[in-house]
């Protein structure tokens, strides 16, 4: 038996996704491309731009000197700051990719339910031009141009209904993407196929369990989808 505070919740959240078709349509449309493994490896370099985006933004914040971003064709990424190798502000640094792309997709749904969609579109072009000035390879200035270049043709031609549509899309492909990043994280750790991902250095900073900072993602990730569900669903 749910708490009924818990209950009214998820009955409001059902009653909003019958009464909203076009938003339940979009979150189905950007689950149904994370979960189909054709389009994931196609379009999971969107969510590799968003992680070394996060990882770059917070060394900045921190302090530290970003000194460059590759993405490479197999989805995969590095980000190359300098500084200390240990403190908080790297940990945060580390911390920061991710959980970046689930809460951009949970600012991002903010903004659309509240009719921003424009402004979304056109922060993110922003966001990928920034990125773009710390791009060291040829593969990565192609991927962020194109992404860069498929926003900002959206928010420039299409309708309002299609650029309301595709922004809530884009939004949940954040954040369904970003959880089965994370999935997929976990399942590399077990197979031992990574002893250098971000949960693996945060573990040798800490002292604290890679398994554990994995967790801790993926708890971030579906904290933020389930933040989105209720901004965008809840009447």
């Amino acid at each position: 038996m749910l708490p009924s505070e818990v209950q009214g919740v998820l009955d409001a959240i059902v009653d909003g996704l019958t009464a909203r078709p076009a938003e339940l349509a979009a979150a189905a449309a950007a689950l149904l491309v994370v979960l189909w493994t054709v389009s994931w490896r196609t379009t999971r370099t969107v969510v590799t731009i968003a992680h070394e985006g996060g990882h770059a933004l917070v060394a900045v914040l921190v302090g530290r000197g970003l000194t460059g971003i590759r993405l490479h064709s197999d989805t995969s990424g590095v980000t190359h700051s300098t500084g200390a190798g240990r403190g908080p502000g790297v940990v945060l640094m580390f911390l920061a990719g991710y959980v970046f792309p689930p809460l951009l997709g949970l600012g991002g749904a903010a903004l659309v339910a509240g009719g921003h969609t424009s402004a979304l579109l056109w922060l993110g072009v922003a966001l990928l031009v920034a990125t773009l000035v710390y791009i060291r390879n040829l593969f990565g200035a192609f991927a962020v141009l194109v992404t860069g270049g498929v926003l900002g043709a959206v928010a420039t031609w299409a309708p309002p209904d299609w650029r309301a549509g595709f922004a809530a899309a884009l939004c949940w492909f954040l954040l369904f993407g970003g959880l089965r990043a994370v999935r997929e994280l976990q399942r590399s750790r077990r197979r031992r196929r990574t002893t250098t991902s971000d949960a693996d250095q945060l573990a040798a900073i800490t002292g604290m369990p890679g398994g554990m900072w994995a967790g801790v993602f993926g708890l971030i990730g579906l904290g933020a989808t389930l933040a989105a569900a209720v901004i965008v669903f809840m009447p």
